[in-house]
């Protein structure tokens, strides 16, 4: 294919899980090469950090003002092509906006914004930009996900009667109950994550799932938040009940307040003549259901999979595919996508994923404050 694409990154530094799994990721296919960044604040453990994974420091920079000015002093050849954004929500926006002014194609860590209108501005800043944009809804990169979606976009459900998600975790449990914890976490403040923690960090996963796979669109949302405590600001539970196109009906439940629970997020669409069922916490396994019949499980790798599916698929039968490989799969195709390669649409969720994500979470929001009423979707083009 030639030369790697030159990647910068944006966050991600020290003991950050999203950081490890998007350089991994990056380097899975050997589409990419990692050439700089600004991956912490504090220029101490920024600089250390580049070092510790081998990274000449060079273009490592102070800040992101300095990344994008020294950037552009370089030839179109040598600079950056593509930058990932792994900082907390507030800074995406600012950011990205920033990045597609001056050309670069983006990888952004979801939501894409802390708001509806920030997400339209990006939208209609890409437009003029005409760069390659990348919102990273990791799950869609599994390769039973991508196999779900393609029997259903060939009609072996048939007519889509139901669409359901569950998305519970338990890890903000110990945190909301200790006062001093619940008002100093990031997430939990507006001001860095946005009006939603649990509805904005998990829900929209569920949200651009259902239509990833089912091929609806979500219409219109009803929903009830919990935020247990009266000085919380920010939803760490909830149930979500959605009227979709064609007179589809659905439910999405999320909470991070399910103790116990680890990363529990459950996908089923089921049609008139059969329904699927997949489980992230077993994603090697995707449950194939219908009346009067055996339940069949299908496993990535074999040849019954569809091209989609096969292509995201890296190892033979019986080998686990992880979160890891799902995320590959997402940088594997904006990779063809930067190198204007043939893709599938499939590969990797767009800029208006992104934005139908954030018209989802103010929605969500508005219907719960506003006595639980129904609430239309905005739609994007």
């Amino acid at each position: 294919m030639g030369s790697k694409i030159r990647l910068g990154i944006l966050g991600g530094g020290g003991d950050s899980l999203i950081g490890v799994l998007h350089r991994i990721a990056s380097a899975m296919y050997d589409k990419y090469q990692i050439v700089g960044g600004v991956f912490n604040p504090l220029w101490e453990e920024n600089i250390g950090f580049a070092e510790k994974i081998g990274l000449p420091t060079n273009r490592v920079y102070k800040d992101f003002d300095a990344l994008i000015e020294e950037e552009l002093k370089l030839p179109l050849n040598e600079r950056m092509q593509v930058v990932s954004i792994l900082t907390p929500n507030f800074l995406h926006f600012p950011m990205a906006k920033k990045l597609l002014e001056n050309g670069f194609n983006v990888i952004c860590e979801k939501p894409m914004t802390t708001t509806f209108e920030e997400a339209k501005v990006l939208n209609d800043t890409l437009k003029i930009a005409r760069t390659v944009f990348a919102v990273t809804y990791t799950y869609t990169g599994y390769p039973m996900i991508r196999q779900m979606r393609e029997m259903i976009k060939n009609g072996e459900l048939g007519t889509i009667q139901k669409v359901d998600a569950q998305y519970y975790q338990g890890w903000i449990n110990p945190i909301i109950h200790n006062k001093e914890k619940r008002l100093t976490t990031w997430r939990l403040n507006p001001e860095k994550s946005g009006i939603s923690c649990c509805v904005g960090d998990i829900g929209t996963h569920a949200f651009d799932m259902l239509e990833y796979v089912s091929g609806i669109k979500i219409e219109s949302v009803l929903a009830d938040l919990n935020y247990l405590y009266s000085d919380n600001k920010m939803d760490i539970d909830g149930t979500v009940l959605l009227r979709c196109s064609n007179n589809v009906k659905g439910v999405i439940c999320a909470s991070q307040i399910a103790t116990g629970e680890e990363n529990n997020f459950i996908v089923k669409v089921y049609g008139d003549k059969a329904g699927l069922k997949w489980e992230q916490e077993n994603p090697n396994y995707l449950y194939l259901m219908k009346d009067g019949k055996p339940l069949r499980v299908l496993k990535p790798g074999h040849t019954y999979n569809s091209k989609l599916s096969l292509d995201g698929t890296k190892l033979p039968p019986g080998h686990p595919e992880g979160i890891f490989d799902s995320m590959g799969n997402i940088y594997k195709g904006v990779a063809k996508a930067i190198n204007k390669e043939p893709y599938d649409h499939g590969e990797f969720p767009t800029m208006i994923d992104g934005v139908r994500g954030m018209s989802f979470i103010e929605k969500v929001v508005e219907s719960h404050q506003n006595g639980n009423i129904w609430v239309n979707i905005e739609n994007v083009d």
